[in-house]
């Protein structure tokens, strides 16, 4: 397939400007949004890459001068958001760009709530009615520009922080965080690590698979998510043996998109142990995502058997039974290098009472087809330790 063909205008859920060469199209998109001195939010890994260094010239080269900030953290918290603020404020700034990875983006949307709001960042966690505290015109302007395809970060209307203090990742929420642009350039992902490729993959199908098992009631939802793993499956095993790939490169990033589209309908038990597991142990979210979802999914197994075994169809299993998909799922996980079990990656049990606990009260617990206890979830976590059920 000619990637270069692979170009589109979307306006689902937001205006996305999908393609190859696409970033080059940064300080039209400013123009057009009366943007005059935004400030580029990314992180350590990025800030010296040619591609953020681009497009800064880019934009002062066309009269709009670009700030830069770059102190976020891999798991982004709330001093990195607090950092950037002042440094928004004391440039003059006017809007955010908010250009990397999932950290980053999470990041930049935070920043861009934050700039005009006389209360908290934890006043806005996503409980209850606290999105309504948000002054909506205090919001800056936000581009977003993915560098990876895995979070679908551009696409949310969340943000998520690790509350320092309490060892916590909270979900910031507001609807006005929706990105009003997004510069989906697969060509930027290029240059990943294959590890970041597997990681980031196998979050954006955690995404879609989990939207899916969800019990809530969004036929929408279900169908973004089916083609979603579709896409994954046909194409992320060579996103990541041909990392140059742009056909792969192109149909992961809007596989990704539609993955974080398809969340809206919920999450479940993979997101609610590693949004902890993340903030105790600065771990890559996708790769725990990676490691814990076949252990949650036999755990979930009575509730999602069909819905399974329907899945397995639609991605043209030969056999479509619920085991089936699971050999798939760890067939792939071991074809990206990445492994079966939490201690693997330096994880132990010293905090399993506190991690069952966490992963109890997470938001994304509330979408597991299984309502799972706080004991649930520490025997959940222990399995995912030691690959053994």
């Amino acid at each position: 397939m000619d990637a270069s063909k692979l170009k589109a205008d979307w306006n689902y859920p937001t205006r996305i400007l999908f393609g190859s060469g696409r970033i080059n199209e940064l300080p039209a998109v400013c123009k057009s949004m009366g943007i005059k001195a935004p400030l580029l939010v990314t992180d350590t890994g990025l800030v010296n890459t040619p591609m953020v260094q681009d497009a800064i010239n880019a934009n002062n080269n066309a009269g709009i001068p670009t700030g830069l900030f770059y102190d976020v953290r891999s798991n982004p918290n709330g001093a990195n958001v607090a950092a950037g603020v002042a440094h928004y404020k004391q440039g003059r700034h006017d809007a955010v760009i908010a250009f990397g990875g999932g950290s980053a983006l999470d990041a930049g949307k935070a920043i861009a709530l934050m700039t005009g709001q006389t209360h908290t960042l934890w006043d806005f966690e996503d409980i209850g009615d606290n999105w309504t505290r948000v002054n909506e015109n205090g919001i800056a302007k936000t581009i977003a520009i993915p560098t990876t395809s895995g979070t679908g970060s551009e696409v949310g209307r969340a943000s998520v922080i690790v509350d320092e203090a309490e060892h916590v990742k909270k979900i910031i929420f507001h609807p006005g965080m929706l990105p009003q642009r997004v510069i989906a350039d697969p060509a930027l992902t290029i240059s990943l690590p294959a590890t970041i490729t597997a990681a980031t993959g196998m979050d954006a199908f955690s995404h879609s698979l989990e939207a899916y098992c969800s019990p809530a009631y969004h036929p929408m939802a279900d169908g973004i998510a089916i083609e979603a793993m579709r896409l994954i499956k046909e194409w992320l095993d060579l996103a990541y043996n041909e990392p140059e790939n742009l056909a792969a490169r192109s149909h992961m990033m809007t596989a990704s998109i539609m993955g974080a589209t398809a969340f809206q309908k919920g999450l479940g038990a993979m997101h609610a142990l590693a949004h902890p597991l993340g903030a105790l142990y600065d771990v890559h979210h996708g790769l725990l995502n990676a490691i814990v979802m076949p252990y949650v999914l036999e755990r979930n197994r009575a509730a999602i058997e069909n819905k399974m075994e329907h899945l397995a169809r639609c991605l043209d299993l030969e056999d479509t039974s619920f085991d089936a998909m699971l050999v798939y799922i760890k067939g792939l996980r071991s074809r990206l290098g990445i492994p079966d079990k939490l201690q693997a990656i330096g994880i132990d049990d010293r905090q399993k009472q506190t991690i069952g606990q966490m992963a109890r009260a997470d938001a994304s617990a509330g979408g597991n087809p299984i309502d799972l206890s706080e004991q649930d979830y520490e025997d959940l976590f222990m399995t995912c330790l030691s690959g053994r059920a």
